[in-house]
């Protein structure tokens, strides 16, 4: 049997990069998708590419009555939520805090941190009847920061509490809530950054470099683990942080030149 097998998925963020490689992750492992976004062109490209058997809305994540609207929507088309992945996130901008516009951080907080306090306070009710899961998707940067990135590493950070502290307060209701934490992932978003870092010049060997193991990935290494995550596989994980990072934050490693 497919791990997922029945189980319906509301996945933000869920028609591009990361997202996108778990809904498609999700749907082979024999999940329902319901795919979030709120970029319509990229949200029908998805859900043409999925089929029929799953589900797409539109909707703006950091919105209070958008998240009840999509929630109710959900439960009217299956009855059920199994897992709330909260995968929509943005990177911009790439800056110290103190270049940081009060917009930027607004937009920061409001997309990566409060759209997760939205698809718990309106789909708790929905994991509880179901003993569901919680997948947040937060950054290895998180944990060890990064530089010119403050706005967004202090969300990650915060992604990585949150976790622990859902963890807790949802284990009597039988409901795990675990995070993913890339490094770096072959996305639009990476590629966005990459642009204003050194002018773009060596951002593919940079990123390749980072990882001990040799390579920047694509998406799909974050949807395996997340389907792992997402399955009874996963049982009696809560409150972990699984780092999928080929290594990049451990300890100190000889400088590499080339000619």
């Amino acid at each position: 049997m497919q791990l997922l097998t029945g189980k319906i998925i509301l996945l933000t963020g869920g028609s591009t990069g990361i997202g996108f490689e778990c809904a498609l992750k999700y749907a082979e492992a024999g999940a329902v998708v319901v795919v979030v976004s709120n970029d319509a062109t990229t949200l029908t490209t998805a859900i043409n590419t999925l089929g029929d058997n799953h589900y797409s809305i539109y909707a703006d994540i950091s919105q209070t009555t958008d998240v009840q609207q999509m929630i109710a929507l959900i439960l009217e088309k299956y009855g059920r939520i199994d897992v709330i992945h909260n995968n929509a996130a943005i990177a911009h901008p790439s800056k110290p805090l103190h270049e940081t516009a009060e917009t930027e951080w607004d937009d920061l907080m409001n997309i990566n941190l409060k759209s997760i306090f939205l698809t718990t306070r309106y789909g708790i009710e929905a994991l509880k009847s179901s003993k569901g899961c919680i997948i947040n998707t937060s950054s290895l940067v998180g944990e060890i920061g990064q530089e010119n990135h403050a706005a967004y590493t202090a969300t990650k950070g915060a992604v990585n509490a949150l976790t622990k502290s859902m963890a807790l307060d949802y284990a009597p209701y039988q409901i795990r809530v675990n995070a993913v934490a890339p490094a770096g992932v072959w996305t639009p978003m990476l590629r966005e950054w990459g642009k204003y870092q050194n002018n773009g010049q060596g951002i593919d060997a940079y990123m390749n470099a980072i990882h001990p193991l040799g390579y920047c990935p694509e998406g799909d290494v974050i949807a395996d683990a997340c389907v792992f995550l997402a399955s009874d596989k996963a049982r009696f994980i809560t409150g972990h942080i699984m780092h999928v990072s080929g290594g990049a934050e451990l300890g100190y490693r000889a400088l590499k030149y080339q000619d």
